[in-house]
């Protein structure tokens, strides 16, 4: 799959928050290792925000049109995973992150 093209289908502006929630989150790894975690959570909300918010066009558009196919819902539905999958995968990063950077026993 095409990076772009899956930014773009993800959605321009949740996913802009999503890519400066990750650049935050590795200059708060190198700058202010305390907010590693907390950068990640937000970005975890950020994906799970963007899912709700599109579900909600989905489901508006789906009751203005009627009847809908079961593909372009499901079309919908996947468009929608995007963000989240890319808020959870800077979520484990967090994780991952502030696993190394945890003082050793």
């Amino acid at each position: 799959m095409d990076i772009v093209r899956l930014f773009l289908e993800g959605g321009s502006l949740l996913m802009t928050v999503l890519t400066i929630e990750f650049i935050l989150l590795i200059l708060a790894a190198w700058k202010a290792p305390a907010w590693v975690k907390e950068i990640g959570i937000i970005a975890l909300i950020t994906g799970i925000f963007s899912i709700l918010l599109t579900f909600h066009a989905l489901f508006e558009g789906v009751q203005k049109a009627g009847m809908i196919s079961t593909e372009v819902i499901f079309g919908g539905f996947k468009v929608a995973m995007i963000p989240l999958f890319y808020g959870m995968i800077i979520y484990f990063l967090s994780l991952i992150i502030r696993i190394i950077q945890k003082p050793r026993i």
